[in-house]
């Protein structure tokens, strides 16, 4: 019985049947492109009727937009051999009524009498291209949400990152390496510990209550996490100001500025620093525009301004009085702090130096050595004023820059 089906299935009778019934769509086509034999399920595919295709070019169903066509198939044609098409590269084949839809296509040529001919099995892949479509959709969905729901967090180990980068740089390019290393290793194991146990703890708990939907909580770790890294940032900033004026790369570059619109600024930034009971004042005296580097000017302001609340009690009142004449710049910033002993005040702006009743206050000691070379950059002085228990005044005196 095997031998005898065997047998009929290699018959003509039993190839014509394959064809014909086979649900997969069949066209044979010669050496010239013409179709010479197609399956009605190639028929039903393609919307022609019986026998209609036989006699046509293939290109008949092949959309005009693709013109270069018939080269391929000349060529292929030249050299014919099995492959399959449509894996890699998006195919396309034309209906009678003009509509377009996506193909798989294998060839098979062979040859009768010397004569050549290529057999092409069409699959039609729409459905699977509907479904792609829908997954890249969703994909693409799901990865909206989870950008949407994690940006904070994302902004937040961002900002982690680039202060570690710009620590390493910091540290790279220190030539004072001896000191600046066993200084800083001192100073981060204080300085760095706090925040980063917030940064951490805070970290855990977005996630926590990320999966529970609760926003509130999440922007109140995300503050605090904010808030340790401007903390960070102020450290890593004076170690890069130090590295910078070692190696020369900071310039005085004057340019003109509103200066009394610019310190209401900084007073304004300086607000959420403060406590509550802090008073921030400004007096302003002459003319509002200067010429004087902006960049370094914020720096020396925002420095002093840190300091004047970090070592003011609560409801202390911080004043910012600034007196411009045609010749001199002067921004005294007052506060009503701790004070600085007389014998502290010689050594106070040198690098590293912390006085006594200091100690307990977070600080790199470089702070006050970088607004003194600041100052002296920009070919201006600053001076100091303080006793102790009773405040401390310090005050930038800028020569007018022509």
């Amino acid at each position: 019985m095997n031998k005898l089906n065997g047998e009929n299935i290699e018959s003509k009778q039993g190839m014509d049947a394959l064809f014909l019934f086979a649900t997969e769509a069949i066209l044979v086509a010669n050496g010239n492109g013409d179709i010479v034999r197609i399956n009605p399920s190639a028929e039903r595919l393609f919307g022609y009727e019986k026998d209609e295709l036989k006699g046509q070019k293939i290109e008949a169903l092949i959309p005009g937009r693709f013109s270069a066509h018939q080269q391929h198939r000349e060529k292929y044609v030249e050299n014919p051999h099995p492959r399959a098409m449509g894996a890699d590269i998006d195919l396309y084949a034309l209906r009678k009524d003009g509509t377009e839809f996506p193909v798989e296509i294998s060839l098979s040529p062979y040859m009768v009498q010397g004569q050549k001919f290529v057999v092409a099995f069409i699959v039609d892949i729409t459905t699977r291209k509907e479904e792609e479509e829908k997954i890249k959709t969703y994909s693409d969905d799901l990865e909206k949400q989870v950008k949407s729901r994690t940006l904070i967090l994302e902004e937040a180990i961002g900002e982690l990152e680039r202060t570690r980068k710009e620590l390493k740089i910091a540290l790279n390019k220190e030539k004072e390496l001896n000191e600046l290393k066993s200084r800083f290793v001192s100073i981060a194991s204080h300085e760095f510990r706090t925040p980063l146990t917030t940064m951490l703890s805070s970290l855990s708990l977005i996630t926590k209550y990320g999966e529970q939907n609760d926003s509130e909580n999440q922007m109140r770790h995300v503050n605090k996490i904010k808030t340790s890294i401007n903390h960070l940032t102020d450290i890593l900033n004076d170690f890069l100001s130090v590295s910078k004026l070692e190696e020369g790369k900071v310039e005085n570059m004057p340019e003109t500025v509103n200066l009394e619109n610019f310190l209401a600024d900084m007073l304004s930034e300086m607000q959420v620093m403060k406590d509550e009971n802090h008073t921030l004042v400004q007096v302003y005296e002459g003319n509002p525009l200067v010429s004087i580097d902006k960049k370094l000017l914020r720096h020396m302001v925002l420095n002093l301004l840190t300091n004047a609340i970090k070592f003011s009690p609560e409801g202390g009142k911080i004043e910012v009085n600034a007196k411009v004449t045609a010749s001199e710049i002067r921004i005294a910033i007052k506060d009503e702090g701790i004070g600085i002993a007389p014998e502290a005040q010689k050594n106070l702006f040198e690098r590293f130096f912390r006085a006594d009743n200091a100690m307990h206050i977070q600080g790199t000691g470089l702070g006050l050595n970088i607004v003194a070379k600041y100052a002296e950059l920009m070919h201006g002085t600053i001076e100091l004023e303080s006793e102790e228990n009773k405040g401390t005044t310090f005050i930038i005196i800028i020569p007018q820059a022509k």
